[in-house]
């Protein structure tokens, strides 16, 4: 899968040795998002000193006893150097909290993973206009002709599809995506050094090599697909996405986590709806029982996410250039919804002007007219 071909983007925000220092915290078991931060803010972000740092410095820094002497441990057998070598004969890509390609839907979740690990590559479109599509692996006819119907509307539609490459529904989401010439995220619960399952190498190949896509995971090379880590790959798709479509899941499928931290993250979960009988859909029933969007067309969605003008969007963010106007309201907006009148006022700009710069802003895709002349800003 990884070859000379295969697009390599380091980190460009650190120098090569501060990433290497932030390749081997990744790898360090019991030093998650949180306490990386912790030792990024006590040693002003010098990752190089809190990776050499003393016992005592690190319990200054807040970490636990128990944290300290499993770090203290795992120190003396991570070579970050390596790791960093290792990376770059694979031609796998970094990607840090420092960076500016870091996702920003990512970036806004709760437990942020502090690097990622890229193979292919990721575009400004996918790190804005991307859904998730998650289900069973053991999906029905059904379940198929859903997951394809959704994810081909979805993908000419220029709308990034993010799945977790599992048998049954992620396979159709991620193959359908490339099938109809859209983009794709496969996301693992394994370092990238193992696809899971193998059944689907030729998939995961596609993907990278295709161009259309990219394989990314939280988890540093050589870390195996346990049980553990598919909550935590779960909480990545969701992050990754705008909102996630369940199209079939029983009422115990992993894909419900999926929907779950969504929620947790605020984002919308749609579900299609299905017979009250079919033991494979009862778990997208109960979603739709309680909240979750029932959706029987593609426009359901791309309506709720404000995406049905995206092919617009993004020529207009290319063609119409930011001017003062636009800055003044994008500084005033929040995403709370707040009416026209209100901004004019407080602006201090003419109402024509308010008026035709938030249609502007609306087209490129900055703003959302939610009815009654209130607006906010877009996700």
């Amino acid at each position: 899968m990884l070859n000379e071909s295969t697009p390599y983007y380091p980190s460009t925000a650190l120098s090569l040795d501060e990433l290497a220092y932030w390749i081997a915290f990744s790898r360090v078991m019991g030093i998650g998002p949180v306490r990386f931060k912790l030792l990024l803010d006590f040693f002003a972000e010098d990752v190089a000193a809190a990776w050499h740092a003393s016992r005592q410095e690190l319990l200054a820094a807040h970490l636990d006893q128990k944290t300290i002497d499993k770090f203290l441990q795992q120190r003396t057998i991570i070579l970050p150097q390596q790791e960093l070598e290792r990376l770059e004969r694979l031609r796998i890509s970094i990607i840090t909290w420092k960076d500016d390609t870091y996702p920003p839907l990512l970036r806004k979740i709760e437990y942020a993973p502090p690097v990622l690990y890229l193979c292919g590559n990721l575009t400004e479109d996918d790190r804005r206009f991307s859904l998730g599509i998650v289900g069973t692996r053991k999906m029905t006819t059904y379940g198929r002709q859903v997951t394809e119907h959704f994810a081909s509307h979805l993908a000419k539609g220029k709308v990034t599809i993010v799945s977790g490459l599992a048998l049954g529904i992620d396979t159709v989401a991620h193959t359908t995506a490339l099938d109809h010439g859209g983009r794709t995220i496969a996301v693992l619960a394994s370092g990238l050094d193992t696809i899971y399952p193998p059944s689907n190498y030729a998939l995961a190949r596609r993907i990278v090599e295709s161009g259309q896509g990219a394989l990314l995971s939280a988890f540093p090379l050589g870390v195996r697909p346990e049980t553990g880590n598919f909550p935590a790959r779960n909480h990545l798709i969701s992050g990754l996405s705008l909102g996630v479509l369940v199209t079939e899941a029983p009422p115990r499928s992993g894909a419900l986590i999926t929907a779950g931290s969504a929620l947790d993250q605020g984002r919308e979960v749609f579900a299609v709806p299905a017979g009250i009988f079919s033991p494979a859909s009862g778990g997208v029933n109960k979603l739709i029982q309680d909240g979750a969007h029932p959706v029987t067309d593609v426009n359901d969605i791309l309506e709720n996410l404000n995406l049905y003008m995206l092919p617009q969007q993004v020529e207009a963010q290319t063609l119409l250039p930011a001017n003062d106007e636009e800055r003044t309201l994008l500084n005033l907006l929040s995403g709370d919804p707040q009416h026209i009148d209100e901004l004019t006022r407080v602006s201090d700009l003419p109402a024509h002007l308010v008026s035709s710069t938030l249609t502007i802003m609306e087209l490129k895709g900055f703003v959302r007219h939610l009815g009654g002349m209130q607006y906010a800003l877009t996700r």
